[in-house]
């Protein structure tokens, strides 16, 4: 069963969480840096939702394995790129992490159990067209995972003998 969706709007990094201690309480509050986070996330939660129930009947369901989670963001022109042809790579912040962390988050009991299932991530960040408003591409698929690469043994280093 493979879901791919589609969400409008300008993508939110998951923020770092802040915990503190009021006086006289007992127990921490934790809060979001980021406050728009969590809306980010119900809207990429009710289009997987949307996405889940447009499958066959027989597809439906959250997968259990191994997943594999590929996410295309295209985020909002600076104004200096507005009427002339931008890079195609978008390279100021927010952190590509950040960004797939909230989706992958938002997407947990929704398309799979837990995101400790996404086993492989391909993630990319580019200026969204000048035709085109702010989204991301979102496509969550099973997978047996990949063969880790084969990375050739660095040479020795070279020491110079002491010489006495």
């Amino acid at each position: 069963m493979t879901i791919a969706f589609r969400v409008y709007g300008v993508a939110q990094p998951k923020g770092n969480m802040r915990a503190f201690m009021r006086p006289g309480m007992h127990f921490p509050i934790v809060t979001d840096s980021n406050r728009s986070a969590k809306s980010w996330s119900q809207l990429v939660a009710e289009g997987a939702s949307r996405a889940i129930a447009a499958l066959p009947a027989g597809d439906r369901g959250v997968l259990d394995g191994p997943v594999r989670l590929t996410l295309a963001f295209y985020l909002p022109r600076p104004a200096k790129y507005q009427r002339r042809r931008a890079p195609v790579a978008h390279l100021t912040a927010p952190d590509w992490d950040k960004l797939a962390r909230a989706v992958s988050d938002a997407l947990t009991h929704v398309v799979y159990r837990d995101d400790r299932q996404v086993v492989e991530a391909i993630v990319g960040r580019f200026y969204a067209p000048l035709d085109d408003a702010p989204h991301v591409d979102v496509r969550v698929e099973p997978t047996m995972g990949v063969v880790p690469i084969a990375v050739p043994a660095a040479p020795l280093p070279l020491f110079a003998e002491a010489r006495v």
